[in-house]
């Protein structure tokens, strides 16, 4: 799979997206991880930005903006719509699509970021990857907070999700 036909996406947007599918095709690898469920998340990879330099108005419009417009064009699965769909803010249902998205997205090497951890997250995924979602969801909300942003009631759930996990 690749960019779908539809995609509206810068170059710069598109090498995101390739180190994101780079990265969960890493993971899933690393997790031996069934052929059909690597898809899913590659599924999920391709699509997550595809809609990301579309106009959209506001900056967490472009993900339920491709879920829909991938709905359309023959996707099935829920649980890629629902991670390309909250893969910004988090989803409290989510299956390991969305948990694989919301990592690789947050993750990915080319990621202007000053947390120097990000490659051991990154390496430990395979192994602690509740644990390593945790840690990327309170960075995430840390973020939104410090940016001023009311949290999404997906995010808050999200989060609650998470915890009670442990």
């Amino acid at each position: 799979m690749s960019l779908p036909p539809w995609a509206q996406v810068s170059p710069e947007r598109r090498a995101h997206i390739e180190r994101v599918v780079a990265l969960l095709e890493r993971w899933a690898d690393a997790m031996q991880v069934p052929a059909q469920e690597r898809a899913r998340w590659v599924r999920a990879g391709w699509l997550h930005d595809a809609l990301r330099d579309a106009a959209l108005p506001d900056p967490t419009a472009h993900g339920p903006a491709a879920a829909d417009r991938a709905a359309a064009d023959g996707e099935r699965d829920r649980g890629v719509l629902d991670a390309v769909r909250y893969h910004t803010v988090g989803g409290p249902d989510w299956d390991d699509a969305g948990r694989m998205l919301y990592l690789a997205d947050f993750l990915e090497p080319g990621r202007a970021t000053d947390h120097t951890d990000l490659p051991d997250l990154t390496q430990r995924v395979p192994r602690e990857r509740d644990k390593v979602l945790r840690e990327v969801a309170r960075r995430r909300i840390e973020w939104m907070l410090r940016s001023g942003w009311a949290l999404p009631a997906s995010t808050v759930a999200f989060w609650n999700a998470l915890v009670k996990r442990r």
